[in-house]
């Protein structure tokens, strides 16, 4: 907080002693070996790059006291808070073992990965350690190396925004550092339609089922390959056995972070991509914007031909697709009068608060 009052001074000054003071007698009780570890896990963090720190030590504890909290500030700076330009700088430095050493390339790459996916989550969630559960670096049919990414179920607690964002961030590591773009095969791309619509309808419901389509346009063209470990004891009801894929079990983090992160999210992910992304040389990523106008298609289902009479918003028919038998509806897409409810972070709601219009 900047320009605090005397008295504010004061309270703060006297929380962070009484903190330090709790802290201290809580090691001195540790210490006498009753629990698990001789001293308290948690480390204090006074802000949110010290918390991405102590977040991400956890896996890889080298990282401790090298200054990324400092630097992550600096970035802040530059570009602003919670900016995406923030997460992505601080990850390659990390990735360059710019603070400090790690035990092989696929580690400092990683943890860079982490750090970057802790800063967009707020360092508050566990998915930058288990939603992204390893990276592995593989070869494509040209004998050149590509990055593959595994994810697991809990990469839900991150958000479809925040997932998507560890994509941009492996991949801008993966261009600045040399490594070649994946080479899915038509094999691969048709698992994976089949895998999302086999978890959405033996498993659980996504809470956005993509299209056949809108599937094999992101499993064609984005440079990474998204994996999982398998999660389910059902197994794909087709093309088992590709040689990449190691499992023919449904993959959860697989499904989420395709159906209800990349694609679901590809209009926010443009939106940043168009504003910054040719300086970050994110050009790998300019299939983004036909994959956005595919997607305004198939959601509008045929409304574009009534495009001349300069109708700028087209129908989503997406979310009544699901709906469960015997439940009311209170609206069609676009009908004059329906209801309509819009949720989500406005300037009186805090960063995990949702606020709903009075009038509604």
């Amino acid at each position: 907080m900047k320009d605090k009052s005397p008295e504010m001074e004061q309270y703060f000054n006297e929380l962070d002693t009484e903190v330090k003071d709790l802290y201290k007698i809580a090691n001195q009780a540790r210490e006498k070996n009753y629990d698990p570890e001789p001293k308290v896990e948690i480390p204090l963090a006074k802000n949110m790059a010290e918390r991405v720190e102590g977040l991400i030590s956890i896996s890889a504890p080298e990282i401790i006291d090298k200054g990324i909290p400092e630097r992550i500030q600096q970035f802040e700076e530059q570009f602003g808070k919670l900016d995406w330009r923030v997460a992505l700088s601080i990850a390659l430095e990390v990735a360059q073992e710019k603070f400090c050493k790690f035990e092989d390339k696929i580690k400092a790459i990683e943890t860079g990965i982490r750090i970057g996916f802790a800063y967009v989550t707020v360092g508050v969630v566990s998915s930058p350690l288990e939603g992204l559960t390893k990276l592995e670096i593989r070869k494509n049919k040209d004998n050149k190396e590509y990055f593959c990414l595994f994810y697991s179920g809990p990469i839900r607690s991150a958000g479809g925004t925040g997932a998507s964002v560890s994509l941009l961030i492996a991949d801008y590591i993966r261009k600045q550092l040399g490594y070649a773009k994946f080479d899915p095969t038509e094999l691969e791309i048709k698992r994976a339609v089949t895998e999302l619509y086999d978890y959405h309808e033996r498993i659980t419901n996504l809470q956005y089922l993509p299209s056949p389509e809108e599937i094999e346009f992101i499993a064609k063209n984005i440079p990474l390959e998204i994996n999982g470990d398998p999660s389910e004891k059902i197994e794909v009801s087709n093309y088992k056995d590709l040689p990449r894929i190691e499992t023919n079990r449904i993959r959860n983090g697989f499904c989420l972070t395709f159906g209800e992160c990349i694609i679901q999210k590809s209009p926010k992910v443009l939106k940043q991509l168009d504003k910054w992304g040719k300086d970050f040389q994110m050009d790998d990523w300019n299939f983004m914007s036909d994959f956005v106008k595919l997607q305004k298609k198939i959601k509008a289902k045929g409304s574009e031909k009534k495009e001349e009479s300069n109708e700028k918003i087209k129908p989503d028919t997406t979310f009544i697709k699901d709906i469960v038998a015997g439940r009311p509806v209170i609206t069609y897409p676009l009908y004059s009068g329906g209801l309509r409810l819009r949720y989500g972070r406005s300037r009186n709601t805090g960063l995990s608060a949702t606020g709903i219009s009075p009038i509604t």
